[in-house]
């Protein structure tokens, strides 16, 4: 139950940041938030593949702090922002579900 609301959340969360900061663009917004949801295949590197007891933040490439660090840096370049801004949703998502664990 705790991974199906975590799933919802990744969904849910970026539509109402992309509605409350894109404006009338936030379609497009949410479609590449939710893209960033790929930054999820770094767990195909980790054995086994999906542990539902294992905190991503710190453990795969992609959810790591010097990752982390980077997509904070993204943010900085605007055509870049609304990939670092998923980005960052998502790590933050992953992060209280560590806290949760």
């Amino acid at each position: 139950m705790r991974l199906l609301f975590h799933l919802a959340l990744h969904i849910f969360v970026p539509y109402l940041v992309a509605r409350w900061v894109f404006g009338p663009r936030w379609k497009k917004a949410w479609i590449i938030f939710l893209l960033t949801m790929l930054v999820d295949l770094d767990h195909l590197f980790s054995s086994p593949v999906f542990d539902p007891n294992r905190c991503s933040i710190g453990t795969h490439p992609l959810h790591s702090l010097y990752a982390i660090g980077f997509y904070f840096t993204l943010a900085a370049w605007p055509r870049a922002r609304p990939v670092a801004i998923g980005l960052l949703i998502h790590m933050a998502l992953d992060a209280i579900d560590c806290l949760l664990m």
